[in-house]
């Protein structure tokens, strides 16, 4: 069954042009359909680097390129975020925290729109800090949750507080599970991912330029949250979760923890081993996209 992309927003059929200005895309100058219309799988993640080294890494496993191959920036015309395109997979980098993550997915919907893409799935992959997990643990989030456990993501929208739900496809978290096991190279878990407004106070560290909290209070504070569900912390889950819900897109968080926030805040871990850790979500997508497309 085909499942199209849904827009909530009945104004953009007035619109005779819509530009997607932090992409440098619009429908009166670039053919929606003919560029994007065979996504089936996007991957968004904070660094453009990143993103594209995951388009190299998947084009490679699909066998649809070769080490070496240059993949162009679809978005050269601005510097606010990067997109990469092989075959069927999409990669667009969002920056960090809610409002930039939250201004490439307006785009990237209204893209997946135009395009006239149908059975899309949308994956946030990146890294995070744990709670109670071993470093390099990969966390598949069940339903991301805010700095007060709740699972609801809130906006002011017209001076008015709006509240939208923040859960994650439940079969697709299991299928990712599934090909964890199948893979077996790192140690995977699913639960809550806890999405903050602030790296720093708003995830109780105690190394901010500002701290008014003793660390006895911080270690409380991440005990509940452990208590509740949550095993990782972030900065874009749950815009990424509501946005995705509204628009009838099956989508999923699958984050490499980097620390553990019970033993301290700041990561010394060497540069090649967080280089290592910060593969595994690409492999466990890979992998994934891999097998829906029976390339396994």
């Amino acid at each position: 069954r085909e499942n199209f992309i849904h827009l909530c927003n009945p104004h953009l059929e007035k619109m005779q042009e819509d530009i997607l200005y932090h992409f440098a895309l619009g429908t009166g100058t670039h053919d929606f359909p003919a560029l994007f219309g065979d996504v089936k799988f996007v991957c968004v993640g904070g660094s453009p680097s990143r993103m594209k080294a995951f388009i190299a890494y998947i084009a490679e496993e699909l066998g649809l390129g070769s080490p070496g191959c240059v993949y162009p920036n679809i978005c050269a015309g601005t510097d606010r975020y990067a997109m990469y395109k092989v075959g069927p997979v999409l990669s667009v980098s969002h920056g960090m925290g809610i409002p930039s993550i939250a201004i490439m997915l307006h785009e990237l919907i209204k893209l997946l729109y135009h395009a006239k893409c149908s059975n899309v799935t949308i994956f946030r992959i990146g890294t995070s800090g744990g709670i109670g997990l071993d470093p390099g643990s990969v966390v598949i989030t069940r339903e991301s949750v805010d700095a007060t456990f709740k699972p609801q993501f809130e906006q002011v929208v017209l001076g008015k507080t709006v509240i939208r739900s923040t859960n994650l496809d439940e079969q697709l978290t299991e299928e990712l599970m599934q090909c964890s096991i199948e893979i077996g190279q790192f140690h995977t878990v699913i639960g809550n991912t806890m999405c903050t407004l602030d790296f720093y106070e708003g995830q109780g560290r105690l190394d901010g330029a500002i701290c008014l909290y003793s660390e006895e209070e911080k270690l409380q504070y991440l005990k509940e949250a452990y208590d509740s569900g949550v095993r990782n912390i972030e900065m874009e889950s749950s815009v990424f979760a509501a946005m995705c819900n509204l628009s009838g897109v099956k989508a999923a968080v699958v984050c490499v923890t980097l620390l553990d926030r019970l033993e301290g805040d700041q990561i010394s871990t060497s540069h090649d081993v967080l280089a290592e850790y910060q593969k595994r979500p690409q492999k466990l997508v890979g992998y994934f996209i891999k097998k829906s497309l029976g390339k396994v």
